[in-house]
């Protein structure tokens, strides 16, 4: 967990904000007018909020931006006596989005944030009011899905190296130290925007794992695809519908290594067959990284014309 105070050279000024109602110490950035529409913006593996630190100043003026740190990432608490399932992360983030009582939101999802945000909007639909996925998977009860998952899992060097390292037991040594090895994992996982890379950008993404206590939530995470511990939220047929009737956007980095878009566009593509779908070549699987101003401003043009 980061220091509450931390803004890593001032390139993370947001103010920090903190909830109990999941269970343990949940972090959340709360920007924007609270009378606004809310976007709401879920990270994924090994991130935490400072994903979206470009996105949140672009969209703040006109809108409620609720960005919170999943359990065991960023400045939230890694409890030792948790689960760190995805089913776990969807009843956090419902507890959360309660507990504040966020409407009209617009999803704004990135990697293990997407199955997390649909399980949410499979639970209230009728407090979502768009989706958007960035190099995010999009189940919703899709036939294929399980098929479309497991083919990706044997393309990708990331999910290969998880089978592997699950398998010789070493999973859990080596994202212990992640803290260390931060960098060479988001370059496995497709990060190609290496002139973002700071002193202040390595400090914010290996701070949240300075011990293996540290790592549980980075640990669980891999471990539940091992495992096969992670259970998709799968909606009914009348949720499916309603969903599927909000406007969508999808915005993925054709160098993702780690989530092929020959996988996951056509997920996206059966929900939303009219949505607008943005392929952008060099931009890998961190398109938040790889090219921050271009994902957010079509992101902010997406939420003004919709």
């Amino acid at each position: 967990m980061i220091r509450s105070d931390a803004t890593f050279g001032g390139t993370f000024p947001f103010a920090p904000h903190f909830d109990d109602a999941p269970g343990f110490r949940m972090h959340y950035v709360d920007e924007g007018p609270r009378d606004g529409e809310t976007v709401l913006c879920l990270h994924g593996e090994p991130t935490w909020g400072y994903l979206f630190r470009h996105l949140i100043p672009v969209l703040s003026p006109t809108h409620r931006v609720v960005v919170p740190d999943h359990m065991g990432f960023g400045k939230s608490a890694t409890p030792p006596d948790r689960s760190y399932w995805l089913q776990d992360h969807i009843d956090n983030l419902e507890r959360l989005v309660l507990a504040l009582d966020l409407d009209r939101v617009t999803l704004v999802m990135h990697d293990f944030g997407g199955p997390v945000g649909m399980g949410l909007a499979a639970r209230h639909p009728h407090r979502i009011r768009r989706i958007v996925s960035a190099n995010a998977p999009t189940p919703f009860g899709q036939p294929d899905l399980v098929e479309r998952v497991t083919a990706n899992g044997r393309a990708s060097p990331w999910f290969r190296w998880i089978a592997g390292a699950a398998a010789d037991g070493s999973l859990a040594a080596v994202l212990g130290q992640l803290g260390f090895n931060i960098l060479s994992t988001l370059k496995l996982n497709g990060f190609e925007n290496p002139a973002i890379i700071t002193d202040d950008w390595l400090a914010a993404y290996g701070a949240p794992f300075a011990s293996p206590a540290d790592c549980l939530g980075a640990i669980g995470w891999a471990q539940g695809f091992a495992t096969g511990a992670h259970r998709f939220e799968v909606p009914d047929e009348a949720t499916v519908r309603a969903i599927a009737d909000k406007p969508a956007l999808a915005i993925w980095g054709e160098a993702d290594r780690t989530l092929a878009a020959e996988h996951f566009l056509p997920l996206f593509t059966a929900l939303f067959p009219a949505a607008s779908v943005e392929r952008l070549a060099g931009v890998g699987h961190y398109c938040l990284e790889d090219a921050p101003q271009a994902v957010a401003n079509r992101i902010a043009q997406f939420i003004r014309n919709t």
